[in-house]
């Protein structure tokens, strides 16, 4: 089993898609759903070790993921935990700006970092504050000159103000930048914002254009270089394309990737944290291998691309943001990406007849972090 451990809910960034929205007064979205919030979960981890460590044994295969907040704040923690848990595989997501808190010996022992770049240095210092993409880019070159040989995957989340192929082939094309991996995820959290944005103009005139332009280019690179680049909104839908596999929610959330709260709860998505009625378990009374499944209902079980997307996503699904309108965008960039492998899908399937490359090319770490589907 795959588990996100919340360490913190505080962050020493305040990004203007994320906690900057909480300073904003917004109207009411169109959609939503009442729940119930646990107002009393600690804000930093509140738990014996010696209960995560005795949950975290019955797995013999777990992978621990550090999550916030940003997780780098208690550095102490990740390390003390590193060095005491029985655990064997260790990922971290992080703004990236305190890599350098930890040692070479406990960084190295992750298989994954996660690091969020929103693409171009101008881009990311609008979005995450100035001199940010400096900071953090020294940071990737001092991990990768101490060792670390694990996969680093740049995150992006992409908004109204993201030409997604100008950032993504940014990204991807300086050697300089030493990442294994791109991801991204849409800016799709209109917290009652959605009549302020420009969002369907941007989704339909430059966002999902430049998906069609992204995929073609992805195999493009394939037929001239023998290379499946990992770029994971495609490698992981289009892995499946070719093996005839259908899938759940591709990030794993709520039947192979679980959250721990900061009090020890077991949740099915990081971020549904304090939301106690989908909470699964506690670690000091849970089996990790016998946790109940929660999964995607609705409207969503009846989908065209039901298989191919898996629901998306659980907290969404759940919780139901979106009026009407803002939901059939989202879904439509999904059906776009759908449509624009599956259009490349044969000439992808030419190309491994050919022994230009091969299935193998595709195979991938599951539930890393990365949602896959934007």
């Amino acid at each position: 089993m795959y588990f996100h451990l919340i360490l913190t809910d505080h962050c020493n960034l305040c990004c203007r898609y994320c906690r900057a929205k909480a300073f904003e007064d917004l109207e009411e979205s169109g959609g939503g759903r009442d729940l119930t919030i646990d107002e009393g979960l600690p804000l930093e981890l509140e738990f014996d070790l010696n209960h995560l460590y005795e949950f975290l044994k019955k797995d013999p295969s777990a992978t621990l993921t550090f999550y916030g907040g940003e997780p780098l704040l208690r550095a102490d923690l990740i390390e003390r935990i590193v060095r005491e848990s029985p655990v064997q595989r260790f990922m971290v997501q992080t703004n990236g700006l305190l890599l350098d808190r930890l040692p070479a010996e406990i960084l190295n022992r992750f298989t994954t970092i996660l690091v969020s770049l929103d693409g171009r240095k101008e881009l990311t210092d609008a979005n995450r504050g100035m001199g940010v993409y400096d900071r953090v880019m020294r940071n990737i070159r001092k991990i990768r000159a101490n060792g670390y040989a694990g996969e680093l995957i740049a995150r992006m989340t992409v908004t109204e103000t993201t030409d997604i192929v100008d950032a993504v082939r940014y990204l991807a094309s300086n050697p300089d930048y030493s990442f294994s991996s791109i991801h991204w995820q849409i800016d799709a959290n209109f917290a009652g914002d959605f009549s302020l944005r420009q969002f369907q103009e941007w989704a339909n005139g430059s966002y999902n254009p430049g998906i069609r332009t992204l995929v073609c280019s992805w195999v493009d690179h394939m037929e001239n270089s023998g290379e499946v680049l990992r770029w994971y909104p495609f490698l992981d839908p289009l892995e499946d394309l070719l093996l005839g596999k259908t899938s759940l929610l591709r990030c794993g959330s709520g039947y192979a990737n679980y959250s721990i709260m900061t009090d020890g709860s077991i949740g099915p998505c990081p971020v549904m944290i304090g939301m106690p009625q989908y909470y699964v378990g506690h670690i000091s009374c849970s089996h990790p291998l016998e946790l109940a499944r929660i999964l995607v209902s609705g409207e969503c079980t009846d989908c065209r691309i039901r298989d191919f997307c898996g629901g998306r996503c659980l907290y969404s699904n759940i919780t139901r943001p979106w009026g009407e309108a803002e939901r059939r965008l989202v879904c439509a960039a999904v059906d776009n990406l759908h449509d624009s492998l599956q259009a490349e899908l044969p000439r992808v399937q030419a190309l491994i007849s050919r022994d230009i490359i091969t299935l193998k090319d595709f195979e991938h770490e599951k539930f890393n972090g990365c949602e896959i589907i934007p």
